[in-house]
C-alpha cells in the first residue's frame, strides 16, 4: 500500500523563547503557549481564501472531558448544564466507543429517550451507572423517539495470521503479537490508528448458556454466538429477570445489581452466571435475547507501520482470562484470537482513523509514555520513523511486572536504541526490586531532563490504562512542570491544558 510521509516542508515552525531570555520558567512556558496558538492562527489564516469566513457559533467548552478528573469534580464542573451535559460529566471521558456511542452521544441518546440503558459506559463501571441512574431518576422522563435503524459502516475481511506470545515463560500474564494479512481487503491505516475487529463469543459458554434455558434452536445458537454480548448484560436485561423472578429474593437481588449497588452478588456476573444465580427468573427467551446488548467490535490500537509491515496490520493484545466463581472467565476477543482464530475463518474489521498523530515535522523531539500493552502505538511511531529517517530525539517509558519475562518487543526496541532511531528509553519494573517502579518515577527522576525537551517543542504522548497510569503520569507532568518550571497548581494546569490545545500533549487512554 501506499503511504503518506510526512514532510518538513510548509509554514514556518513556531518560534520558541531561549532558556536565556530574562523570563521565569514559568513565564516562559506560559509565552511558548502563547507563540504556539499565534503562530497556528497566522498559518491558517495563511491559507484562508480572501473571502470573510462565515460567522460560526463558537465552540461549546466541555471542561469534564478529561479522564483525569474524578467522578465528582466532573459532575461539579458541569453543575448548571442541561442534563444531558451532566449526564455527558459523569461518563469515563475516554471516547472508547464500547457503548457504541462516545461519551456526548450516548449522554445525549439517554437524556433524549432514545437510549434506555445507563450501564454502558465500561471504563465508568457501577460510579457511572450509579450516577447517570440518579440523574435519570430526578429528571422527568423524556418522550422516547421512534426507533431508527442503526447506520453501521461495512466492515472488510482480514486473515489471521499468528498470535505469538510475547511474554516469556513465568510471566504472570499472557501477551500476543498479534498479525492479520490485509490482503485484498482495502483497508489503510497510518501510525497511531486503531483497529476494529468483530469476533464471536466462544462457542462453549454460548453451550453452557443454551443448556440453561433448555433451549437447542440453530437459530438462536447464531443469534447468541455472533450477534449479542453475553458477556455484559444490561440493567435493562437484569430488571426483565427481576420482574419474572418467582422467587422473592432472587428478584431483589437483581435489583440491587440492576441499581448497581455496591456488594450486590453475583457482581461483575455475565448472561451464565446470572442464570445459575438465579433459576427462578426465566422470562420468555425472546425477551431475554432482545434485551441483551449487541456484540460490538472491540478496538485496538495499531502496533505497526504500514512502511515497515506493507499488507499488514498487527497489534499487541493482553489476553484476559480470570477464575470467578468457580469457573475461567475469559475475554470475548482476546481468547479468540490467542485460543481460537484460525487463518481460515477471516475476521471483520474496520480503521478507526484517530488523533494520535507522529508530529507533521520528523525532527521535532517526541516522547512516548506506554507501559504494558500501551506499548503498540509507539512500536507503529518508531517503526515508521525508522522509515522514515526520521532526525529528531525520542525518548521511550516502557514498564511491566519484570524485566526477564515481560519487556515486549524487546529485541526491536533495544535494536532501535543502538541504531539511534529511540534516543533515550527509561524502563520500570513494578516487580523486580523491594519496592515498587512504574513510569511515573522514571519520569520523576529525570524531571530535569524531561522538561528540557518539552521546552525544546518536543510532543508528548501517553497509552495505556486510563483509571490508575493515565492519572499517575498526568500527576507526574503537572508536579514536573512545578518543579522544573516554578508553576503552582493552576499555572501547571493550564500549561498542561495548553499543551494538550497545541496537540503536543495526547492520549490514547482506555
Amino acid at each position: 500500500m501506499n503511504a503518506i510521509i510526512p514532510q518538513s516542508f510548509g509554514p514556518a515552525p513556531t518560534p520558541l523563547i531561549p532558556d536565556s531570555a530574562p523570563f521565569t520558567p514559568a513565564q516562559r512556558a506560559w509565552l511558548n503557549g502563547f507563540l504556539a496558538g499565534l503562530y497556528g492562527g497566522a498559518a491558517a489564516a495563511g491559507n484562508a481564501s480572501s473571502a470573510p469566513p462565515p460567522p460560526t457559533a463558537p465552540a461549546e467548552d466541555f471542561p469534564w472531558h478529561d479522564p483525569a478528573l474524578e467522578l465528582d469534580d466532573r459532575l461539579k464542573l458541569a453543575e448548571g448544564r442541561p442534563l444531558e451535559r451532566r449526564l455527558m460529566a459523569a461518563m469515563a471521558q475516554l471516547d472508547c466507543g464500547q457503548c457504541g456511542y462516545v461519551c456526548q452521544s450516548y449522554a445525549e441518546a439517554l437524556a433524549s429517550g432514545a437510549e434506555t440503558s445507563a450501564a454502558l459506559c465500561v471504563p465508568g463501571a457501577k460510579a457511572t451507572q450509579k450516577a447517570l441512574k440518579a440523574m435519570l431518576g430526578e429528571a422527568p422522563a423524556a418522550p422516547k423517539p421512534a426507533a431508527a435503524a442503526p447506520v453501521a459502516k461495512a466492515g472488510r475481511a482480514i486473515r489471521f495470521v499468528s498470535a505469538a506470545r510475547l511474554t516469556g515463560e513465568g510471566s504472570a500474564k499472557d501477551v500476543r503479537h498479534v498479525v492479520f494479512d490485509l490482503a485484498d481487503s482495502g483497508l489503510t491505516y497510518e501510525p497511531g490508528d486503531s483497529l476494529s475487529l468483530a469476533v464471536e463469543n466462544d462457542p462453549a459458554l454460548v453451550d453452557a448458556v443454551l443448556a440453561e434455558l433448555h433451549a437447542t434452536d440453530d437459530a438462536l445458537r447464531e443469534e447468541l454466538l455472533r450477534r449479542r454480548d453475553i458477556a455484559r448484560p444490561l440493567d435493562r436485561t437484569l430488571d426483565l429477570l427481576a420482574g419474572v423472578a418467582r422467587h422473592a429474593p432472587h428478584a431483589a437481588m437483581l435489583r440491587r445489581l440492576a441499581d448497581g449497588e455496591d456488594g450486590a452478588e453475583p457482581g461483575d456476573a455475565d448472561l451464565l452466571d446470572l442464570l445459575r444465580a438465579f433459576p427462578s427468573a426465566r422470562p420468555p427467551v425472546v425477551d431475554l435475547v432482545a434485551s441483551l446488548p449487541a456484540l460490538k467490535p472491540r478496538l485496538y490500537s495499531i502496533a505497526s507501520s504500514p512502511l515497515a509491515c506493507p499488507g499488514r496490520v498487527e497489534l499487541c493484545v493482553g489476553v484476559v482470562r480470570d477464575n470467578r466463581r468457580g469457573r475461567l472467565r475469559d475475554g470475548v476477543a482476546s481468547c479468540h484470537l490467542a485460543f481460537r482464530a484460525s487463518p481460515d475463518a477471516p475476521l471483520t474489521a474496520q480503521m478507526q482513523v484517530s488523533h494520535f498523530r507522529l508530529p507533521a515535522d520528523p525532527a521535532t523531539p517526541v516522547i512516548m509514555v506506554g507501559p504494558g500493552t500501551g506499548i503498540a502505538p509507539f512500536r507503529a511511531f518508531l517503526q515508521h520513523r525508522e522509515a522514515i529517517g526520521a532526525k529528531g530525539r525520542s525518548w521511550l517509558f516502557f514498564g511491566e511486572q519484570r524485566g526477564a519475562t515481560d519487556f515486549l518487543f524487546r529485541e526491536e526496541i533495544e535494536a532501535w536504541k543502538v541504531k539511534g532511531t529511540l534516543s533515550r528509553l527509561s524502563l520500570a519494573w513494578s516487580r523486580d526490586g523491594a519496592t515498587k517502579v512504574y513510569v511515573q518515577h522514571r519520569m520523576q527522576e529525570d524531571a530535569a531532563d524531561l522538561w528540557r525537551w518539552l521546552q525544546d517543542g518536543a510532543h508528548f504522548y501517553v497509552c495505556g490504562d486510563a483509571s490508575r497510569m493515565a492519572k499517575d503520569v498526568d500527576a507526574a507532568l503537572r508536579g514536573i512542570a512545578q518543579s522544573e518550571g516554578g508553576m503552582n497548581a493552576d499555572q501547571a494546569r493550564d500549561w498542561i491544558v495548553a499543551l494538550a490545545r497545541q496537540g503536543r500533549y495526547q492520549r490514547d487512554v482506555y
